[in-house]
């Protein structure tokens, strides 16, 4: 499944919406994909959305759309 995270780059400082960032990774379930990102980045993980159906076409045609892997 893949899965839409929401991220702060740091986790020094209190997380603002402006400095969100996201990125797309294909894992089993939720938590494994919080597994990944936790031991592979120095990422605040503020959400893990899982992605499907319509909602994962639609994100598929943004330009910004590419699975990360690590």
């Amino acid at each position: 499944m893949i899965y839409k995270v929401y991220y702060q780059d740091t986790k020094v400082r209190n997380p603002k919406r402006e400095q969100t960032h996201v990125l797309y990774l294909e894992a089993a379930d939720e938590v494994a994909a919080r597994a990944a990102v936790e031991a592979n980045t120095p990422y605040n993980i503020e959400f893990i959305q899982a992605l499907e159906g319509n909602h994962l076409a639609y994100e598929q045609e943004n330009a910004e759309f590419t699975l990360t892997e690590f």
